[in-house]
Order: structure tokens, then sequence, then C-alpha cells
């Protein structure tokens, strides 16, 4: 006689198979890894985790690993997550003493059947060392700062006839994603966020139509096209990928820039202000904190960028003046008059200005602390062949160029 969590596996089940989009079902071909190179909001958590709680809840005492960038990731999105494993593993499935979801040494999820989903970090490659598994999720892979917590999971990934792995991933032109792609033993799923349109609210569809089609972030990240380095580009993805630090990273700071590159007009169709946070520690090694450039008003801009400098405890803001003159100073005097202003101005050409920057980073120099996807597809695409104004990428060179030629002793953490 079935149990009330056997009756529950076989509903759950078959709702997936029913509701599921055709690209979402487990492919029936031999493969070791199943790859899905999806858009932003096409399916890939819920597919990954349901791929992953269904393996476990139809095979007993099997164990499985699902492996994500960091704890927080790990929490928010695979375990958490509106679409993550806690909300596709039915309550009676669950081993019944206790909740059967603990966070002792990570997350692990016990079942009634015996089997085990126990969460890790890739950002600690070690924690996978030695362990065994059945079964694998990795969640955003081309975001794992170090690939060797992918190959540990791969020495690990040996038990049972089959063992087998799916990556959900949005693609980067990374080495392990070009690697897997060429790989006999891995299938590859393609799709794009349009796919998931009945799931996705309108306004942002239109949005991302009218923002990104067309766009080599549009083409990245609802696409999932594996885009290349860009001939003529200062930056490579290369270049910011090799010292790339996780978003929980603490540095010592001796001083902090908000950078900011001024539209000329604020209506639908302007430019987006650039506003960039930057720091520098003692060792004069620089750190590229955040991005929170968009369209705004004058007013707007300026709120934020002010809120920047007493949020990251800057030293300085610093705003190009080329279009605005006195009146930049001007707005942001008339907003705080205390905020430590500095006005820039460009004597030469974008790429002249950008090159001993982009020389900071091929020197290794130069650390983006996690993903700023936006300014970073800016900067390894634009050539300086296109009337296409890049005002995160000057925003960054502004706040960068301020820092490399300071010598300020002021001592800040940022965590």
């Amino acid at each position: 006689m079935q149990s009330n969590a056997e009756r529950q596996t076989i509903n759950q089940y078959t709702e997936w198979l029913n509701t599921a989009r055709p690209k979402q079902i487990n492919p029936l071909d031999d493969h070791l890894i199943w790859l899905i190179l999806a858009g932003r909001g096409w399916g890939k958590t819920r597919t990954g985790a349901q791929d992953l709680a269904l393996y476990a809840l139809r095979n007993p005492n099997t164990i499985s690993a699902v492996v994500a960038p960091t704890h927080g990731d790990l929490r928010r999105t695979c375990f958490d997550g509106e679409s993550g494993l806690l909300s596709v593993i039915p309550e009676e499935c669950f081993r019944q003493e206790g909740s059967g979801y603990s966070s002792y040494r990570g997350e692990e999820i016990h079942l009634h059947n015996g089997s085990k989903i126990i969460g890790y970090a890739a950002i600690n490659p070690e924690r996978l060392r030695g362990a065994q598994f059945h079964r694998a999720w990795c969640d955003e892979l081309a975001a794992w700062r170090y690939s060797e917590a992918f190959d540990q999971l791969m020495f690990g990934l040996r038990l049972g006839e089959n063992p087998q792995c799916v990556i959900t991933t949005t693609p980067k032109p990374i080495p392990i994603i070009k690697s897997l792609v060429e790989r006999d033993d891995v299938i590859v799923t393609r799709g794009n966020t349009f796919e998931n349109e009945e799931n996705l609210a309108a306004t942002a569809l239109s949005m991302f139509k009218e923002r990104y089609e067309g766009t080599t972030l549009g083409r990245q990240e609802l696409y999932a096209e594996i885009l290349e380095d860009f001939e003529g580009a200062l930056w490579s993805n290369r270049m910011i990928e090799e010292t790339r630090l996780a978003e929980d990273t603490e540095i010592e700071l001796k001083k902090i820039v908000v950078a900011v590159d001024p539209a000329v007009t604020s209506n639908a169709n302007s430019d987006e202000t650039g506003i960039v946070i930057v720091g520098k520690d003692f060792a004069d090694r620089y750190y590229v904190i955040d991005d929170i450039s968009g369209i705004y008003t004058p007013d707007q801009w300026a709120r934020k960028a002010i809120q920047a400098v007493y949020e990251y405890e800057a030293n300085q803001l610093c705003a190009e003046v080329n279009n605005g003159g006195d009146l930049v100073e001007r707005l942001i005097k008339s907003i705080d008059p205390t905020c430590p202003y500095r006005a820039v101005r460009a004597t030469r050409g974008k790429m002249i200005r950008a090159e001993p920057i982009s020389a900071l980073y091929e020197q290794k120099k130069v650390h983006h602390i996690g993903y700023l996807p936006e300014l970073e597809q800016q900067m390894v695409s634009y050539t300086g062949e296109t009337n296409t104004s890049p005002d995160r990428l000057d925003a960054l060179v502004w706040g960068l160029t301020e820092l490399s030629k300071s010598r300020g002793e002021v001592n800040w953490r940022i965590s």
C-alpha cells in the first residue's frame, strides 16, 4: 500500500510533466551533464530544483548536491527561493523528525525515503573534496568564483549506475562554459527569456524588449548567447574574471569615490547617468564596489549619488562637467552643501582617457566585487566606433582615474 509521501511524489512528478515546457524535461539521451544555457526568467531555477527533487524523491537512500556561487545564493535561490527546492518538495515528503530542513553545516534536506540533498557554496571548493553524490545541480555556473569547485564536484559524482549533473546558467564567454559546450558527454539546451512569457509580467517583457533588444547585454542575458570578446575593445571578459571577488569580500580601503557621468537630458529616450562606486586599498589596488547607474532626472541622479556618498562613507563625489558646467556643482550643493565634491572635465577622447585604466586591469590591480553585468558589458564591447554613450564605463574611468592619482589616507571598511 502506498504511503502519503509516495502518492505526493507521484503527483509532483505527474504535475511537472504536464506543466513543464519540453525543454525543461531532462533528456532521455545518454549524458553525464545536462547544460541549460538560458536567459533571465526562462525558468532555470525551477527546472534545476524540480529535476533534483524528483530524482531524490524517486530514488531512495541517494545523496544529491546542489551548488550555487555563494551561501547567499544557495539559501535565497536554490533552497528558499520562489522556485527553489522547498517550493517543489511536498511537505509530506520530508523526513518527519523535525522539519527535514537543516542549516547545520550548510543547507541539507532529509527526505522520508532516506535520500538527502546537500547544499554547497562554490566559493568554498574544499567543502566538496571527498564528498560523493548520485546527482548534482549546479546553479549559475558562469558566476562561480573558482572553477576548482566544479572539478571537485565532478570527482564526487560517482555513486550509483548513472550519476548525472544538471547545470542551469546564464552563459558567459568563459573557458568552463565554452569547454562544456564542446564535450561529447554534455547535452546542451538553449532558451531565451521570452519562451516563458506566460509566467512573466507583460510590463517586464515589454521593458526587456524596449531597453535590451539588439544590445550585447540583451543577447547575453535574455537570449543566452555566448558572446566572444570584441576586437578593438580595451577590456576582455578574461581581464575582469581573473580578479573578480565575491560580494561578501571584506577589504580595508583608504579612499572611496562616487563617480558620476551625468546625462545631458532627462526623458525616456535619454542616455543613462553613470554612477559607479570605486575604492582603493593601502596596497594601491582598486575595487569596483557598485554600479547604480540609470535613466534619472538631474534631481534624481544627484540625490542618488549623494545618498551613495553616505551609504559607502565615500571621501568624494566626482562628476564630469563638460556638458553641465557649474550647474552640476550648483545642483549637488543645493541638495547637500556639505557633500565633498570635485568637478572633472574631459580634455581628451574617451578611448585615450580609458587606456590607463585598462592598463590597471591588465596589471591585475582592479577587482570587481560581485557581478556588474551592464557595466561589464559596456567595458568589453566599447571600441570607440559607435555613437552610443557608455555612461557606466565613463563613470568607472572617472572614478578610477581620481583614485589612481590620489594619495588619501582615510581608512574605511566595506563588507
